[in-house]
């Protein structure tokens, strides 16, 4: 196992990726946030050997990853040329169905959403003519063991071909709300916050879509996380036209599943997880970064940017209608073959059909009184009722 500091993780991704050093621009920034999050992985994670083990591949798949991306768009002259016009992201509050929404919507052949594979091995850049066949298909399946917690299994299917959300192409930058999910790293939360500079995150997020594209791309890309909430006045400025998808829920429903998918993460890599400490941390962390992603949209800086609001109530109603009301916000145009292709996928993947994922707010130490009261601002706004 590689060590937990930087000079170690440096040195054997640079062997993993044949010698490559060069992390192109920005790699002050990713230094940066390599440090700290080595840092808060030995003062703060309380980690266990399976989860040092996690926690070193993990820095390192990133790592490795932005070295060839930044080798690829030397050897690809064609990559710096592309052009990402229109790209729709889902952003919003952790368990609003943006995961379901960004699956129903990739089975769209005009929609392009990164896979989990082309993700974890990106390099060389992906080819129409072999994308369904790619040997990283199986290389990133083999990483993937079967799931035995049902619970898990029931919040976040996992697998080679199914979708990937940016969240985990942040890590590229090293700076990601990704980290904290998986690990108690705080005082690198707490940089990624309020001091790191997330325009770095999307002059880098902007590489990486052109070099998926560059010899594979449909008519737009569709993109997801909530991560998206933390820089998204950077977002707007690098993508100006983006179609947005903001979903919204109940935040006592948010934050308690939220706050059961983080202890049960976290809980592989450590023998210390609080579940109420998991939940009383995130709350205010997650209230401060939505709100800031709904000033930054009050602005109106970027008159270009089109947004839709989705209701997680009407979304679990008629998944289908909604998304005609989507398509019909954005100006997307729904094609027979694109409606055929999201109703059969809607039908064959019905609420649980990957199990259910039990919990209550009282587990994890949640008033939902008290949570509705810190969010009041949020609830007032999009006029959210409880569930």
């Amino acid at each position: 196992m590689t060590d937990l500091n930087v000079d170690a993780i440096l040195a054997e991704s640079s062997q993993r990726a044949g010698g490559r050093t060069d992390l192109g621009d920005g790699s002050e920034f990713f230094l940066e946030g390599l440090g700290r999050f080595m840092d808060s992985l030995n003062a703060d994670a309380q980690l266990n050997p399976t989860g040092e083990f996690i926690a070193s591949e993990r820095a390192l798949l990133h790592t490795v990853n932005r070295l060839n991306y930044t080798a690829d768009r030397i050897a690809f002259p064609e990559i710096a040329q592309q052009k990402i016009e229109k790209p729709v992201f889902i952003i919003g509050m952790p368990r609003t169905g943006t995961t379901i929404l960004h699956d129903i919507l990739a089975q769209d052949p005009a929609n392009r959403a990164p896979l989990t594979w082309e993700c974890m091995f990106p390099s060389p850049p992906p080819r129409a003519e072999t994308f369904a066949t790619d040997p990283r298909i199986a290389m990133c399946a083999a990483t993937m063991p079967p799931i035995e917690d049902q619970q898990l299994k029931a919040i976040h299917p996992l697998g080679a071909e199914l979708t990937q959300e940016c969240v985990t192409l942040m890590g590229e930058s090293m700076c990601t709300p990704l980290f904290h999910n998986q690990f108690n790293v705080s005082s690198y939360q707490d940089w990624t916050d309020r001091d790191a500079d997330w325009s770095n995150v999307y002059d880098f997020h902007l590489q990486q879509l052109q070099h998926m594209q560059a010899f594979n791309m449909q008519d737009r890309w569709v993109l997801k996380t909530g991560a998206h909430l933390w820089g998204l006045e950077h977002l707007l400025a690098t993508y100006p036209d983006a179609r947005i998808v903001f979903t919204h829920r109940d935040p006592v429903k948010s934050m308690t599943s939220y706050a059961s998918l983080t202890t049960i993460v976290r809980s592989v890599g450590s023998d210390n997880v609080d579940p109420r400490a998991v939940a009383a941390d995130w709350t205010p962390r997650l209230r401060d970064v939505l709100m800031h992603g709904v000033n930054v949209r009050k602005a109106q800086d970027y008159p270009d940017a089109i947004f839709y609001d989705m209701m997680f109530r009407d979304f679990i109603t008629d998944q289908f209608g909604v998304i005609t009301q989507i398509y019909d916000a954005l100006d997307l145009p729904m094609t027979d073959e694109a409606a055929r292709g999201m109703q059969a996928f809607i039908a064959a993947n019905p609420p649980g059909v990957h199990g259910t994922h039990d919990y209550q707010p009282d587990q994890y130490g949640i008033d939902p009184a008290a949570v509705r009261s810190e969010f009041r601002e949020y609830i007032d706004h999009f006029d959210l009722p409880p569930e």
